[in-house]
């Protein structure tokens, strides 16, 4: 563990003396993991830690809110989205030794919490389990979101909502060719008749 690192807390002043408490509020560049593949915070953006540390019998609980700045992309219109978010956070560090006795009792939850080492608190994976888990598996830029037009790929919410492609049946595109060559030599012949026409009523 890096004692520099803006992740660590440093539990002395809190003389293990249960029902002691000491607020955290501090200030913190993300790291680059916290997130999915489709979501996830803004790598370097500010994470703003609002924290208190509590002594208890077997260590320290720390809870509170933590905010973060998120960046995604919409599932299905691949809209940029940007938004803050405000994440709960609460997890219990042993004191060295207790968590052994807190497994020995019976307790398994204890076998995934973190131990201090010495009077410090990593808080990084704490932190990225609980902003992790809390985001959207499928982000939506808005509720009822149509997506993209499988015709032409644009947004259906930038689009008329008449908008429409008339698909025709891979079966039948030779005979619509064909009737519309047919169309245009057919309106060619009757404009030639009309010159005609037009021609033998001058004379």
């Amino acid at each position: 563990m890096d004692p520099r690192s803006p992740f660590v807390l440093n539990t002395h002043e809190l003389g293990r003396q249960p029902g002691a408490m000491r607020p955290v509020e501090r200030s913190v560049p993300a790291p680059d993991d916290f997130g999915t593949a489709v979501i996830g915070v803004v790598p370097t953006s500010p994470v703003e830690l609002h924290l208190r540390m509590e002594a208890v019998m077997e260590g320290v609980l720390v809870s509170g809110d933590v905010d973060v700045q998120v960046h995604a992309e919409c599932v299905r219109c691949l809209r940029d989205i940007d938004e803050a978010r405000t994440v709960a956070v609460s997890e219990m560090y042993f004191y060295p030794g207790a968590r052994d006795a807190a497994l020995a009792e019976g307790d398994e939850e204890a076998e995934d919490m973190q131990e201090l080492e010495s009077d410090l608190i990593d808080l990084e994976p704490a932190l990225r389990d609980a902003v992790v888990t809390s985001l959207p598996l499928n982000p939506l830029c808005e509720e009822g979101c149509r997506g993209l037009c499988p015709g032409c790929g644009e947004r259906m919410a930038d689009l008329p909502a008449d908008h429409e492609h008339v698909v025709v049946d891979p079966r039948w595109a030779a005979l619509a060719a064909l009737a519309g060559k047919l169309g245009t030599e057919t309106g060619a012949d009757d404009a030639e008749a009309e010159q005609g026409r037009v021609s033998d009523g001058e004379r």
